[in-house]
């Protein structure tokens, strides 16, 4: 990669695992689309599924004791499911068509949580899990990003913010370790350059987290919230010019 490459790619490590370190998910949500303006997706998904699997480990093990494991099991099974599906779609689907339903989903994220109001707390059925679970590895196997379903799952479950963070973070170590099964088995982790870059970005993702994490305390969920979904609305808007420029 040239000096430019480099200093792109760590300018927005920095900021997707900023928001990570914050609200316990979103590394993703920023990186790829912002990494896929520069870089192949079919190179930024495996590289992002390292990074996010570390973060996972690094994240959810310093708040161990505040997962909620029952979420987490229920969860499981459809996810499975769920990443072996994205997972094929990834490698059979041309480019400029995955920037352009990957620019989509995370617009539609975006103003979702932009233009909803919160209202009181109020538990959502567990049955909600499996599609939730379903369509989040989906999503997860095919863009390294299957945040939003499960957020929105288990924001609907779970009040506490800190208990959400790290029960996040839970969830996606585990799924990670799913998705680096299928990935090998698709032939997507094979490559040591992929291996390499990760071992280099790791400074910058845990300070990134570091310095989050700080933040985490002080910042209220709704200006959190509302940060990560202006973010995630320029990145789409981003992604989908460069699909329709490629795609034309």
């Amino acid at each position: 990669m040239t000096a430019p490459d480099l200093a792109y790619a760590a300018a927005v490590l920095t900021v997707a695992y900023f928001v990570r370190g914050i609200s316990g998910f979103g590394s993703g949500l920023i990186a790829v689309p912002l990494l896929a303006l520069r870089f192949p997706l079919p190179q930024v998904v495996p590289f992002m599924l390292i990074a996010d699997f570390a973060a996972s480990a690094l994240v959810g093990g310093i708040h161990f004791k505040h997962v909620n494991w029952p979420e987490i099991r229920r969860l499981l099974p459809a996810t499975l499911a769920g990443v072996i599906i994205g997972t094929g779609l990834l490698v059979s689907l041309p480019p400029a068509v995955l920037l352009g339903v990957l620019g989509g989903f995370i617009l539609v994220f975006a103003a979702r949580g932009l233009l909803l109001k919160p209202g009181p707390f109020t538990p959502a059925s567990p049955r909600w899990a499996y599609p939730a679970a379903l369509s989040g590895g989906a999503v997860s196997g095919l863009f390294g990003t299957g945040g939003p379903p499960y957020v929105i799952y288990l924001s609907h479950r779970i009040r506490d913010k800190s208990a959400l963070r790290a029960t996040l973070s839970g969830l996606f170590f585990l799924e990670g370790l799913i998705r680096i099964a299928t990935f090998l088995a698709a032939g997507l982790l094979w490559e040591a350059r992929t291996w390499l870059d990760s071992l280099m970005a790791a400074p910058i993702i845990v300070a990134a987290l570091y310095a989050g994490s700080h933040v985490h305390t002080r910042l209220s969920d709704a200006r959190m919230l509302r940060m990560v979904n202006l973010l995630l609305l320029g990145s789409a808007a981003a992604v989908l010019l460069k699909a329709w420029w490629d795609y034309s």
